[in-house]
């Protein structure tokens, strides 16, 4: 489907937010190349959670199979207490400032999981540390994506959603809160290495009108420049909004599957709507980013 008033910009397949195993993903870096060229997709971005581990592969993989490719990562922020996930693109993924960033942001997690593990167990699902490893590719990198795939594999849940639902949201058993990187860090981090930073999928965040408003707003004081229009979790609706908020406040506007699974993720690579030629894709401030 293509949405109205689409330019030749704008009529690009382009995916940029999606995960591999160096994350939470359950694909390799090379095979969600191959899906994502199989899929139509033109240009590509790997966007694993706080780690650029996986881009000199994905980069290659892009080549091999004849995809342009932007660097990608999604980092974790804390903004007015909820965790917010800022994608960045186009940088220089051997930056050492994002390098470290990226290290001390990943820095809790394994002691986060030990105390939701802690928590599982207080309601009688024991070793859920365990189970949870055997999906994790990168150690430093365990979440509750990881905890979710072993609740299903043991019988506990019949799908990851169910998991997120009944034990790992605020206020169920596994959950524990993590403090992650700043807004202003995370920017800096992604536009000192040469990038480009965007609002990941606005509408999970459940922001207040003025929540929103203040997230944006010191979201661009600090350099921000995008906003995800078209994502795996936004409905039709939700996409008409941002393309609305991107307009008014001149951000340009960004496209991602969020792809992590064939057996998880409910939007593949490379099948969202084109966007509206109204609007400003990322792409072209990228331009010169593009490999």
């Amino acid at each position: 489907m293509v949405l109205a008033n689409t330019s030749a910009a704008s009529v690009l397949n382009a995916d940029l937010h999606c995960h591999s195993v160096v994350s939470d993903g359950t694909l390799t870096p090379e095979a969600l190349a191959q899906r994502a060229r199989a899929n139509g997709v033109d240009l590509w971005a790997l966007t694993d959670h706080d780690e650029v581990g996986g881009q000199a592969r994905a980069l290659a993989a892009a080549h091999e199979v004849g995809l342009k490719y932007l660097s990608g990562v999604e980092i974790s922020v804390t903004f007015a207490g909820v965790t917010v996930h800022i994608v960045g693109l186009g940088f220089d993924p051997t930056n050492a400032d994002l390098v470290a960033g990226l290290k001390r942001t990943r820095g809790g997690r394994a002691e986060r999981a030990q105390e939701m593990s802690a928590g599982l167990a207080a309601v009688g699902i024991k070793d859920a540390y365990e189970g949870a490893l055997k999906y994790v590719g990168n150690p430093d990198l365990i979440s509750r994506t990881h905890f979710a795939r072993h609740l299903v594999e043991s019988g506990v849940c019949q799908d990851t959603h169910e998991v997120f639902r009944r034990f790992l949201t605020e206020g169920k058993p596994g959950f524990v809160p993590h403090r992650w990187a700043s807004l202003r860090d995370a920017v800096h981090w992604i536009t000192g290495a040469g990038g480009m930073a965007v609002v990941a999928h606005p509408a999970r965040y459940k922001f207040t009108p003025t929540e929103e408003y203040a997230l944006f707003t010191e979201f661009k004081a600090h350099g921000g420049q995008g906003v995800e229009v078209l994502t795996g979790s936004h409905t039709a609706a939700e996409a008409v909004k941002y393309a609305e908020l991107a307009q008014e406040l001149d951000l340009y506007a960004s496209r991602g599957s969020d792809f992590h699974s064939p057996d998880e993720s409910h939007t593949d690579l490379g099948t969202l709507p084109y966007l509206s030629g109204k609007l400003k894709p990322v792409w072209e401030a990228l331009s010169h980013r593009v490999q």
